[in-house]
């Protein structure tokens, strides 16, 4: 049987909780999907939008991963910067990138208005602020990105970030009226219906314990089931074991921690008055958003390479918020937990064709809801035949992870992070 879902706000608001079968038996398929987070469902959608046939295995449930734990912001980017992935690919091909990312949030608000996902519940508005004095340079990146993308930021400066934010850490803001957050675990529910009504085959509680890739037909083995496909596409994030050891190899498990608040609607409202989701400047940064009409909050922050979840994770989280807006001292933490996202060393998607046949569509973290929905897409294009836009990710491959002195380049790197913005928020 599958397991349930952790302990979080989005199962507590879980709209619907149908169970989908353990594979049994012998199963075949055109394109068989490994993985039931947001990429692989996105393919597996637009796969069987295609009429193509398609099966699509779970080790756990439908988004129990990070597809289902996140803190649910749906805006253009990936989680390394602009300039890291020109410097990589080069200025063309960086702003094409880029541009995917921007119809990633339009792939996610279409499927919400067309499939009825009204549990998905969006809410307009992110808002990134500065814990500096760097409005100039804000201002500059605004003009920037309406002259290259056609993005239509607004610039808040000190005193109306303040109207919204009551917090002494903030002094400006840029805002995104067309991004958005949401639900992504009513959200992922509601794709797997979808791929269901059309035709396609959803296994929960489906480990895969084998693959031969090799030959023009792939074979995989769960517990229970053995299943032949033409076609193969690994989906796992976070929680990828070895299976496929190219994907292994090449990808880091972090963890982040995520709280909810009381409901204390007056409180929170002394603080807190937009609506938008909010996401700091840090590099090392927190981000949060009201929920259940401004009665909680949803905090997220911190990372780790520490993947079993500490007992202070609610505490931690909790002094961040308090930090940022002391009027909150008073407010209890209700519940927390944490989630592994799966990073690659280059910070972006790893989105390609292992061999003929043979796909991988992973390493989302830090900037899943919009590139999971672009990455699922290109690589279904992909599979029928009618692009090749999956190949502008090309340079940045199954890059080795470095091992055990991966793991601790990042952490010391993210310490060096909360150490240079802790400084630079000192010197105002």
């Amino acid at each position: 049987m599958p397991s349930s879902y952790i302990d979080t706000y989005y199962r507590r608001t879980l709209a619907s909780a149908e169970n989908y079968p353990v594979a049994e038996g012998r199963l075949t398929a055109e394109i068989c999907i490994v993985g039931g987070g947001l990429a692989g469902l996105t393919a597996a959608l637009e796969l069987a939008r295609a009429g193509r046939s398609v099966l699509l295995l779970e080790a756990e449930r439908v988004a129990w991963g990070a597809s289902g734990r996140n803190g649910g912001f749906v805006s253009p980017g990936y989680a390394t910067s602009l300039s890291a992935i020109e410097r990589r690919a080069g200025r063309e091909q960086a702003e094409e990138l880029y541009r995917l990312t921007m119809e990633g949030v339009g792939i996610v608000r279409r499927n919400i208005e067309s499939l009825g996902i009204a549990d998905a519940a969006p809410s307009p508005g992110i808002m990134r602020v500065l814990r500096y004095d760097g409005g100039v340079a804000l201002q500059e990146e605004r003009d920037a990105q309406e002259k290259r993308f056609g993005r239509k930021l607004r610039y808040l400066g000190h005193d109306e970030t303040q109207a919204l934010l009551r917090s002494p850490k903030y002094h400006a803001a840029l805002a995104d009226d067309d991004a958005f957050h949401f639900h992504p675990l009513n959200y992922a529910r509601g794709l797997a219906r979808e791929i269901q009504r059309l035709g396609g085959t959803i296994h929960e509680g489906s480990p895969v314990l084998s693959c031969e890739l090799e030959g023009p037909v792939k074979r995989l083995r769960t517990a229970q089931a053995s299943i032949e496909a033409e076609q193969v596409l690994f989906t796992t994030g976070g929680y990828t074991g070895g299976l496929f050891a190219p994907l292994k190899r090449s990808f880091l498990p972090i963890a982040t921690y995520v709280l909810l608040t009381e409901a204390a609607p007056e409180l929170i409202g002394q603080a807190i008055r937009t609506s938008a989701g909010i996401g700091d400047d840090r590099r090392a940064g927190d981000y949060y958003r009201l929920v259940e009409g401004g009665s909680r909050i949803l905090w997220g922050g911190r990372i780790t390479t520490r993947t079993s979840e500490p007992r202070d994770v609610a505490a931690l989280l909790r002094r961040e918020m308090v930090t940022t807006y002391p009027q909150l001292a008073p407010l209890k933490v209700e519940l927390a937990w944490s989630g592994l996202m799966s990073y690659a060393r280059h910070l972006m998607p790893q989105i390609g064709q292992y061999r003929p046949g043979v796909w991988y569509c992973t390493a989302f973290g830090g900037h899943g809801m919009n590139t999971t929905a672009i990455g699922g897409t290109v690589i279904a294009e992909a599979i029928r035949g009618d692009s090749d836009r999956f190949k502008l990710f090309a340079p940045f491959g199954l890059s080795w992870n470095g091992g055990p002195f991966g793991t601790a380049a990042v952490q010391l790197t993210y310490w060096s992070y909360q150490a240079a913005d802790a400084l630079r928020e000192r010197r105002q």
